[in-house]
């Protein structure tokens, strides 16, 4: 300039790297700086001058090239930052001719041209942001040692920014794998109002939803003025979802300590498990009083490592060998408390008289001394600028020293080579940069123990690109087990999830009902018919088959009924074969007897092919003689009480006999009303063929446990009555006609028994009706039909041999006498 040089430090060199500290801090309206800043300025601004000493005495690194470097404050002010940075800009700009002049009309002033490459800054997120949108128009790449902001992660915006420090994003990942790590799924947040706090949450809710399975409960802001009661209300909203017992917390020191003290008013130290940010780290002051509350808390905190021979040149500065640094004179000042002579007055004075520098003093020994925190990322920084221009240097310029190529250097190859560089840092850790220049995170996690009273922060794993979290080495409370956080308990056994609309780690438990199984954690399905659930609704197993056995209720008592009908059957058949000569068997009309009798046993022969297990050959003969027996029995009685109607109508009229009315024809009628039974089942038989299936709709009940398939033939309930359609028929057609006869005197034939006999066998099937078809819908409603069924034959079949034949047996067996022939009367004697 004119008049004086620019207020920065410029180091000659072969190539020139910026630096931006915040060597001041901001300052009062209308100044842009105010006092001096010791730790965050002058020993971050040190440890770039510290580093460039390294390299430029390192023969292995940029060899015939030294560093220069041009290092502007940045007074913690984002607008001043943009104006000190338009200064790298402008030096890259060739002046243009005949630019103005100073006062005295002499031409101004100008340095060499630097060669300025890359930028060393800056600390503040908010100053890199500006920075970098100027610095990205002329391809000048930036390495920050301090900027966590996740939104320098756009590499669309800021592409020529990178940073050895990680992101707060990685921060907020190493959070999200820890809550998932614990089983969480439901974490509440807290943040204190401001930049730190509401950012640190948003990261950790982006995190969240790209890692999947975790939720957030609600969000909770602290104001930075918070009113009385503000933080029992705090947890007062904690409570309202009070199943998310994880708490993530992004606030500052205070915000915390007043957290843990509302909880432990509200009694509820133990409930609530905390994440802490770094902001809590490892810190006693948020603790100390408050260790029930904070017992079990999971505190984050970057790896940080001290810089080994830095703290040796530090403490070895003095005003004399350090002339380079134009503001160290005032950090001498603060640090030791004193005045040097000629110095200016401070833009805040110390209260008191203040007594003159002796310029003896010692950093260390007069002077308290720590090294700062992120002094290594400074080093590191500038350390991986230089690399990158080795590298980029062995390519372009393979002689070595400064070749046209590098003169200046393009800055999209040398952004390529900054993001290649991997290398031990100056403190031991890996320096290396992702595909959007951000440090890869390393975090130390902690677990504060503290229910023993006194508490101790417990190291528990570390985050470096992932996590390594000792659980043996936790200690949870009195049960010993992770609180659970989490929206819905896990469903039971055979309970579907119904998701709660908007919120994915809440759900209904749903139990699979019926016949359906859990096919996957939020679906039930059916089984197929022939199976059913297992008790737990997790799959399928088969149905049990019933089957009717022998010696079942439903089998014996129809068996027990046709055994004794089929006995006493053959005992009157065989009766009337040894009398067959006899009146009485004469006179009941031997051919229909006989055929009556074995329409009687066929019936009763019946019930043995019902309770058989079904198969092909079964479900044809029930299918051929379940009505044949009927028929062939109302066949023969329904001739014989016609024979005897027509005899007498016919007699009312004439002398003449009636036709038809003789042995032979009384048999064909017979035998042609009984075969159209037969002729009809055997055509079903020949166009559906019969089969035996397993009906497993039959055994459907409201509870699957009870659920059974039932074995039986393919004959429904329909076809049943079908079967016996024509044989009721006849059975109907039988009792009109004996009630036609019931005129016939008693002494004729067997007209009288016949109309009883019909009557009752009328009663019989008009009960099985209802009970028929009004048995229960359930596995053994097959059986009981098959039971009704077989009783009302065999009822129907003992009526007509108790009523018509018992009393002719009676005779014939127990008054001979009025079984034998009459003999001729002997004529009167004239």
């Amino acid at each position: 300039g004119c008049s004086r040089a620019p207020h920065g430090i410029r180091l000659e060199g072969d190539l020139t790297l910026g630096g931006l500290f915040p060597v001041h801090s901001r300052g009062p309206a209308g100044v842009p700086c105010g006092p001096i800043k010791k730790e965050k300025g002058i020993h971050r601004l040190e440890a770039m001058l510290y580093a460039l000493d390294r390299v430029n005495g390192d023969p292995k690194v940029l060899p015939n090239l030294t560093l220069g470097a041009r290092i502007l404050d940045t007074c913690s002010r984002d607008t001043y930052a943009l104006e000190q940075a338009l200064g790298f800009v402008r030096s890259l700009l060739p002046p243009p001719e005949g630019e103005g002049q100073c006062a005295d009309g002499s031409p101004p002033r100008r340095p060499p041209p630097e060669r300025l490459v890359g930028v060393i800054g800056a600390s503040a997120s908010s100053v890199s942001i500006m920075v970098a949108n100027v610095l990205r128009l002329f391809n000048i790449p930036q390495i920050s040692y301090a900027s966590t902001a996740p939104e320098l992660s756009d590499p669309a915006r800021y592409g020529f920014f990178s940073r050895v420090v990680p992101p707060d994003s990685q921060q907020a990942a190493a959070m999200v794998a820890v809550s998932r790590a614990l089983g969480w799924s439901y974490v509440a947040t807290v943040a204190s109002e401001g930049s730190y706090g509401e950012s640190g949450v948003e990261a950790f809710v982006q995190s969240s939803r790209e890692a999947g399975g975790l939720c957030i409960a609600q969000s909770i802001k602290i104001p930075r003025e918070p009113r009385p009661g503000e933080f029992d209300k705090l947890i007062g909203r904690l409570m309202e979802t009070s199943t998310a017992r994880g708490v993530v917390l992004f606030a500052n020191e205070d915000d915390i300590r007043r957290v843990l003290e509302a909880t432990a008013r509200a009694n509820l130290s133990g409930h609530f498990s905390w994440v802490g940010s770094d902001s809590w780290g490892a810190k006693l002051g948020p603790v100390q009083g408050l260790e029930p509350a904070a017992d079990g808390a999971i505190t984050i905190l970057p790896k940080r490592a001290s810089v080994p021979g830095f703290d040796e040149y530090f403490t070895s500065r003095s005003l004399e060998n350090n002339r380079r640094n134009l503001w160290f004179h005032e950090f001498w000042e603060e640090d030791f408390n004193c005045r040097l002579p000629h110095s200016e007055p401070q833009s805040e004075p110390h209260s008191g008289p203040v007594r003159k520098c002796t310029g003896r003093e010692r950093i260390g020994r007069d002077s308290p001394y720590e090294q700062e925190g992120k002094v290594q990322f400074v080093i590191d920084a500038v350390l991986a600028m230089a690399r990158a221009l080795h590298s980029l240097a062995a390519e372009l310029c393979p002689g070595g020293g400064l070749c046209p190529h590098m003169d200046p250097p393009d800055g999209r190859r040398l952004l390529q080579h900054i993001r290649g560089v991997n290398f031990s840092g100056s403190a031991g850790t890996p320096v290396s940069f992702n595909e959007n220049g951000d440090a890869p995170g390393r975090y130390d996690i902690f677990q504060f123990q503290g229910a023993n009273g006194s508490g101790t922060y417990r190291p528990v794993g570390q985050w470096v690109q992932g996590l390594h979290l000792q659980m043996d080495a936790m200690t949870w409370g009195s049960n010993g087990s992770v609180p659970p956080s989490v929206c819905s308990l896990p469903c039971g056994p055979g309970e579907k999830k119904t998701p709660v609309k908007g919120v994915p780690c809440c759900w209904h438990c749903e139990l699979c009902a019926g016949y359906r199984f859990l096919a996957d954690p939020q679906s039930c399905q059916a089984c197929p018919p022939h199976l059913r659930p297992t008790t737990n609704r997790t799959s399928c197993r088969p149905t049990p088959v019933l089957r009717l056995r022998w010696g079942d209720p439903c089998a014996a008592v129809p068996l027990a009924l046709a055994t004794l009908g089929l006995s006493a059957t053959a005992f009157v058949l065989l009766t009337f074969i040894k009398h067959h000569e006899t009146p009485i068997v004469k006179a009941s009309g031997r051919e229909l007897s006989y055929v009556l009798l074995v329409g009687i046993a066929l019936v009763y022969a019946i019930t043995f092919l019902m309770v058989a297990e079904p198969g092909v050959g079964v479900c044809a003969m029930r299918r051929l003689f379940l009505g044949l027996g009927m028929s062939l029995s109302y066949a023969a009685l329904l001739t014989k009480t016609n024979r005897i109607y027509r005899i007498f109508e016919q007699g009312k009229r004439s002398v003449t006999p009636p036709r038809f009315i003789s042995p032979t024809s009384q048999l064909v009628i017979t035998f042609a009303l009984s075969g159209m039974q037969l002729v009809g089942a055997a055509a079903w038989l020949l166009l559906r063929p019969p089969h035996a299936l397993v009906d497993y709709e039959m055994g459907r009940t409201p509870d699957p446990e009870d659920a059974r398939g039932v074995l039986r033939c393919d004959m429904a309930e329909g076809a049943t009555l079908a079967c016996l359609a024509h044989a009721l028929l006849l059975m109907l057609t039988t009792t009109v006609y004996a009630i036609k006869a019931r005129g016939v005197p008693e002494t004729f034939n067997e007209a009288k028994p016949i109309g009883f006999a019909m009557y009752t066998t009328c009663v019989v099937w008009l009960a099985f009706g209802p009970i028929f078809f009004g048995a229960a819908r359930s596995a053994e409603r097959v059986h009981v039909q098959t039971a009704t069924l077989t009783v009302s034959m065999s009822l129907s079949a003992s009526v007509p041999l108790g009523l018509l034949y018992a009393p002719k047996v009676y005779v014939i067996l127990v008054h001979p006498e009025r079984n034998q022939p009459r003999r001729p009367r002997a004529d009167p004697p004239p």
